[in-house]
């Protein structure tokens, strides 16, 4: 079996951040060589640690990104070493490195490497990006959520912005590297030239604002962080509800697509003896708008989300996910570590994994996306340091080349010369996480079709922001910005006449996406083993919560409640309180750029042998990386993680810290004792203070230490507490919400956000493409499709049907 990357070389030249990347080009089969000094790379001394053991093998933070990876350390400063690393780098297909803003690797800067290796595919990976006013910033991870959005909308009103406990910023910025990586491979095939691809981590984290960022640009009504769950007026919607071993998350919301399930739920708890028959048969689906006119109490609504809350206490956690399977509920269990581990589902999918070679034996998270043809394999455990130097110098020695048949993925158009361009993808995909896939693809320069139906509205369309707070499902910009760029064709699927548009599209396409639950495809006769047959070369993604197989297949629900089950809620919060989960649909915004990964990969493979395959992407699994420090510390230590507010297992003062104005703050953290050093000299304070002179102290100080900042930033801007801080190397930032974020240097240096005209009047705004090619470079093509716009552009202008034809399919209903 051929692995889809099997024959490239990547070198990893990270140091602290963005380990994933490589891992991920890794695990599709490329030889990963990681470059480390003499003491290791800096994620070596990351927390947590194997039984507290502070050496270089024994950081779970390292080995959960260096899976499969080889080790040789060479210095730079000696003249031999140095004459290997450009060795390495010439022979070279990817580069991946997170060097400070100005850097060099080896004494080359990015137009040294690219006349070194005309073909090297150069990946940065830096908090702010390598150009602009703030690119030369300090950033980790608390400091880059609060830049980008997601923190000022999550957590407690009465408290702090709070981060996931679990850092989580720079493995965003690592998925969309490997994900524009694999899109400079395909531009390759066709140019012969590789090239730098810019990543900006600010930028990616903007994604789990599920477009709450442009709020401010489109007169959208601004989201306030509220951990119990949004607020409209008087209206306080709860999300998290107890259950007798722990917690779990309910989307207990009204309207078209959550009403029925609520519904349900509110049956479910009359059932169980917590509410009467007038409660169950309350109208779930218009409710809000009852409670907003005032033709339902508030009190009435603060009833039923008792009665919920009473049930659920009263049950366990499992027993709450048996009655969701059951009933087809909006619910999921608040998952620990401890349950990920035990999962049944994850068990059912041979989903961990032990490493070979490693003497402790832990669990790993599974691969990412299960391959029909081409399945991940895990090979080799994390390196020791310096491990392979010997079979690394062997090989270089032998200076025996890899042959890579040469050739494209698909049929390219000469004249176009973006590096998707001729790609065609069919896109079945709805809400948030399927839709964000095909648009990066769009993007590029793909031919995206997405069907749809206006009789049953994309989700997506229900969910603010909407343009002027309208809630037309025409105007939300979060459906703008997943959908742009894409042809669109409205179908009644249950109509027979529709499968034949549809197999005529399927001998079109490459690509065929869906996000639907693993039964609606076969009950619409259009499952794998169906359209393999129209299509032998077909590639195939179906995305859901859990996967096509096992117990919790069937599960449905959104990128909240895989948050949720994935053990995300349990570690974004306040100790003392119970869990917040990260904002929004949380997985939504993992997955897309794996599911893109995926999808490259396959028309990798099918470039060199002519093979089509299917792919099984569960959201869960996929988003269960982000915390594999986490799952390693409870397999190796017995440790549990759970929410520590803004704190970090290893740094202080870590936090977010109010400043003045209204609901003001500012994000500061100190990694190192340079760090903490410039920061106590602009506080006026002694640094060498014996409760604060190392790491370790500050630590154990940490509330005084939180304190003396608290006072410092208090009467201060948090604008210019930021530039002053930045200016003496602490890395801060205000903490930023739409109406911050909008007017950003650095995001709008970047171009991040894009004002396009609606064809129903006024503007909506989409965000930039994340993965910044220098020489390809992506961007949105056009608006999100607006129902019956680009039919006649599918029908006519791809399959050429003719008037008559159409008109047959008007008149059968099959046209929506």
């Amino acid at each position: 079996m051929i692995t889809p990357l099997h024959g490239y070389r990547v070198l990893d030249l990270t140091s602290r951040e963005g380990g994933l990347c490589a891992q991920i080009l890794g695990d599709l089969g490329a030889d990963v060589i990681q470059i480390e000094p003499s003491g290791g790379i800096e994620a070596r001394r990351r927390a947590p640690f194997i039984e507290g053991r502070e050496d270089s093998e024994a950081s779970l933070s390292w080995r959960a990104y260096a899976r499969g990876k080889r080790s040789i350390v060479l210095d730079v400063d000696q003249p031999e070493d140095r004459q290997t690393i450009l060795e390495l780098i010439r022979r070279a297909d990817f580069l991946v490195e997170s060097e400070p803003v100005g850097g060099t690797v080896a004494g080359l800067d990015r137009a040294g490497l690219a006349a070194l290796n005309p073909r090297l595919i150069h990946i940065s990976i830096t908090p702010f990006g390598s150009t602009g006013p703030r690119a030369h910033w300090q950033g980790s991870d608390i400091v880059v959520m609060a830049a980008g959005g997601p923190m000022a909308i999550t957590g407690d009103d009465d408290r702090a912005p709070v981060r996931t406990s679990v850092p989580q910023a720079f493995q965003h910025a690592a998925i969309e590297g490997a994900f524009g990586a694999l899109v400079a491979l395909h531009e390759r095939h066709r140019s012969g030239l590789g090239q730098h691809i810019d990543i900006s981590a600010q930028q990616c984290v903007t994604i789990c604002t599920q477009s709450a960022v442009v709020g401010a640009l489109v007169n959208a009504t601004p989201v306030a962080r509220n951990a119990k769950g949004p607020r409209v007026g008087p209206i306080q919607i709860r999300l998290t509800y107890p259950a007798s071993d722990g917690f779990c998350s309910i989307t207990h919301i009204f309207g078209p697509a959550a009403g029925p399930a609520t519904a349900r739920l509110m049956h479910y708890v009359h059932d169980r003896g917590y509410c009467d028959a007038t409660m169950r048969d309350k109208d779930w689906i218009g409710y809000g708008l009852l409670l907003g006119t005032g033709a339902e109490p508030i009190e009435n609504f603060e009833a039923a989300k008792a009665a919920v809350a009473a049930c659920t206490g009263a049950t366990s956690k499992a027993d709450l996910l048996d009655a969701a399977m059951e009933r087809r509920l909006l619910l999921a269990p608040v998952n620990t570590m401890t349950d990920m581990l035990e999962s049944p589902q994850l068990a059912a999918r041979g989903y961990f994994r032990k490493l070979p070679g490693e003497a402790e034996g832990l669990r790993y998270p599974g691969p990412f996306v299960k391959f029909s043809q081409t399945p991940i394999e895990y090979t080799r455990a994390a390196p020791k340091l310096d491990a392979h130097r010997d079979e690394v110098m062997a090989e270089l020695a032998a200076n025996k080349p890899t042959e890579i048949p040469p050739g494209v993925a698909w049929s390219v158009d000469a004249g176009d010369s973006r590096p998707l361009a001729g790609l065609k993808v069919l896109d079945f995909m709805w809400a948030i996480a399927g839709p964000q896939t095909t648009r990066s693809l769009a993007d590029f320069g793909a031919t995206v079709v997405r069907i749809e139906s206006s009789s049953r509205l994309d989700a997506c369309r229900t969910v603010a922001p909407f343009m002027n707070a309208s809630n037309d499902p025409e105007e939300s910009a979060l459906f703008h910005g997943a959908n742009a760029g894409k042809l669109m064709l409205t179908l009644d699927l249950t109509k027979p006449e529709a499968k034949d548009v549809v197999f005529d599209l399927v001998r079109w396409a490459d690509v065929v996406c869906e996000s639907y639950s693993p039964r609606a495809m076969k009950a619409f006769g259009l499952d794998w083993e169906v359209l393999r047959e129209i299509n032998p070369k077909l590639i195939m993604l179906s995305t859901c919560l859990m996967g096509q197989t096992g117990p919790l297949a069937l599960y449905a629900g959104f990128g909240n409640l895989a948050a949720a089950i994935s053990g995300f809620n349990e570690v974004v919060g306040w100790p003392d309180r119970e869990p917040v989960g990260p904002y929004g649909a949380y997985t939504d915004y993992i997955a897309p750029r794996y599911n893109g990964a995926a999808i490259l990969a396959a028309l990798e493979h099918r470039r060199r042998t002519g093979e089509g395959q299917y792919i099984d992407m569960s959201q869960a699994e996929a988003a269960v990386h982000f915390l594999a420090p986490a799952i390693l510390d409870y397999d190796a230590n017995g440790h549990v993680m759970s929410r520590m507010g803004n704190a970090d297992l290893q740094y202080a003062p870590h936090g977010a810290y109010r400043t003045r104005g209204d609901d003001q703050w500012i994000a500061i953290a100190c990694e190192d004792d340079m760090q903490w050093q410039a920061l106590a000299k602009q506080m006026g304070i002694d640094g060498d203070d014996e409760r604060f002179a190392s790491a370790g102290a500050r630590k154990l100080n940490e509330a005084a230490l939180d304190a003396l900042v608290s006072r410092f930033v208090a009467d201060q801007d948090a604008n210019a507490l930021a530039e002053q801080l930045q200016s003496h190397g602490v890395p801060a930032y205000p903490v930023q919400n739409s109406a911050e974020a909008v007017v950003d240097p650095q995001l709008n240096h970047l171009r991040h956000f894009h004002r396009v005209e609606h064809p129903s009047g006024g503007h909506s705004v989409i965000e930039a493409t994340r993965s910044r090619l220098s020489r390809t470079p992506g961007k949105p093509a056009d608006v999100a499709p607006t129902f019956g716009t680009g039919m006649m552009d599918v029908l006519q202008g791809i399959l050429g049907y003719g008037d008559e034809k159409v008109g047959e399919l008007l008149v059968a209903g099959v046209l929506e």
